[in-house]
């Protein structure tokens, strides 16, 4: 007779799900894995006899085979060794076999029968409510499955437990949700002093989710500005939090089960690579565009990255997806964020400045500019010159605006969005497109009229005459107006050329 219990493997942010069974033979005695297993997956035979051995049960001395299925479905990771042992044991009779093939089972075994937490319960548990089962995981990951109220979960610490469990010698009570974790921000836009052009922009760009990149000397306050994002993002709605967990529980990034309403804001170095970025490597793991899902993508000295991540970046800029190709898989992540980008005017810095600027101005300037493509620096809503601070200004009091003021502002631009978009696949204004985009966005006769003149005068493409169509009607929510008038295309038209050099 075969035994079953079932798992899953991750492709992306979904888990398919793996049926585990079990049979054992006459024959000599062995234990085999079969079923595409990766290196982890083979060794959980030596872990699983251990784990039964210290619960002393031995293994029958026939031949035993699991097999996992789909059969031509790569398993990779130790989160199959709690399955495997739970399909081992209703084969051997220790546990009965209809429980087993109710339970979707992730862990990993220590040798003594201790359960580790593995990646992925999340995504675990939205899998086992879809399929009407119940989870059964590792007491740490126990809090973070149970944000999925729609699966019964059960966090044992050890398989002492879970075979208790199963036996009803001792049943366990269901997992409790962990701590929903409040956005916190010690960083205050009344710290920054001057910039008010670019504290506007940012706050456009962040009720739009537009896109923005800041050219500045060194030291004007790029990386400054940036850093207080955070400070005026609304916090993730319910489902938005939901999405964004399930990727972070697939890099590990939960920590107690908590999930978080912080919008994310990853900032990258200006030397990661691709896999880095965009996702890949060993498992074909999320990169920092999907860890950035719902949130900021910051990425400082933006020149400086390698031309070929640069490039990368278009499409899921787009598409708002990313897909992660490789031989025997295509794995595919979301990736909505909102990209933030810096960069001095030059590889000197101080192109603006006779006194401090190199030899080769302003060839350096064009020189180091034309390392952003022009098809990258056309997904750019907002383009923003940040200039020095004068030193005098730098001794007098905050007097600016704090960044509860401008998270106001951005709350009520973004509910007036999500009124506008209920029901439908759109969220924020960046999402607009087609017919959608000239319902809402069409401006007044004497807008219209300017921004074709705009075009024609400065050949904006067609993906930059709808990126100014977006900027506007967000600017016109930020406004509180119903139409898209000529004050607010005028406005989205200044940032989109303020780098251009007829300007």
């Amino acid at each position: 007779m075969v035994a079953r219990a079932y798992t899953v493997a991750f492709e992306g942010v979904d888990a398919r799900m793996v049926e585990v069974q079990c049979a054992t033979s006459p024959g000599l005695p062995s234990f085999s894995i079969v079923g595409l297993p990766d290196k982890a997956v083979s060794e959980a035979r030596d872990r699983v006899r251990a784990a039964l051995g210290a619960l002393s049960l031995a293994l029958p001395a026939k031949k035993i085979t699991v097999n996992l299925s789909p059969a031509d479905l790569p398993k990779e990771g130790s989160h199959f060794d709690l399955p495997i042992a739970l399909a081992l044991m209703a084969a051997m009779g220790t546990v009965p076999q209809d429980t087993c093939a109710n339970t979707v089972a992730l862990g990993e075994l220590s040798l003594d029968g201790t359960l580790v937490p593995v990646l992925g319960a999340l995504p675990a548990a939205m899998a086992a409510a879809a399929e009407g089962k119940t989870l059964v995981c590792p007491a740490p990951c126990g809090p973070e499955a149970a944000w999925v109220e729609a699966a019964a979960v059960y966090a044992p610490a050890s398989l002492a437990e879970a075979l208790r469990h199963f036996t009803g010698q001792a049943p366990l009570p269901t997992a409790h949700p962990g701590e929903v974790k409040s956005p916190t921000s010690h960083r205050d836009f009344a710290d920054v002093k001057g910039q008010e052009k670019a504290k506007r922009a940012l706050e456009i760009a962040a009720t739009g989710r537009h896109h923005a990149l800041m050219v500045g000397t060194p030291g004007s306050g790029k990386s400054m500005l940036a850093a207080r994002l955070s400070g005026i993002l609304p916090p993730l709605s319910p489902t938005e939090a939901l999405e964004t967990s399930m990727i972070h529980s697939l890099a590990g990034l939960l920590s107690d089960g908590g999930i978080n309403r912080a919008r994310p804001f990853r900032e990258p170095h200006h030397t990661a690579s691709m896999a880095a970025i965009v996702g890949g490597g060993r498992g074909a793991k999320p990169g920092e565009i999907s860890l950035a899902h719902n949130g900021v993508l910051f990425m400082d000295e933006f020149p400086e990255y390698p031309r070929t991540v640069l490039e990368t970046l278009r499409q899921p800029i787009e598409t708002g997806e990313v897909v992660v190709a490789r031989a025997n898989a295509h794995v595919r992540y979301p990736c909505r964020f909102m990209l933030v980008a810096a960069a001095n005017p030059c590889k000197c810095g101080y192109l603006s400045d006779p006194a401090r600027a190199c030899a080769r101005v302003p060839i350096c300037g064009e020189e180091y500019m034309q390392r952003i493509s022009g098809p990258l620096m056309d997904r750019f809503d907002l383009r923003i010159e940040v200039p020095p601070v004068a030193l005098q200004d730098l001794d007098l009091p905050a007097a600016g605006e704090t960044s509860a003021d401008i998270a106001a502002r951005v709350a009520a631009g973004r509910a007036v969005q999500s009124a506008r978009f209920a029901g439908t696949s759109m969220r924020v204004n960046a999402d607009l497109e087609g017919g959608a985009l000239e319902d809402v966005a069409t401006p007044d006769a004497e807008g219209k009229d300017m921004l074709l003149k705009v075009a024609d005068r400065f050949g904006l493409s067609a993906r930059g005459y709808h990126r100014v169509l977006r900027v506007a009607r967000t600017i016109a929510d930020l406004d509180g107006s119903d139409t898209v008038r000529k004050p607010h295309v005028a406005e989205a038209v200044g940032y989109r050329l303020a780098l251009s050099k007829e300007v």
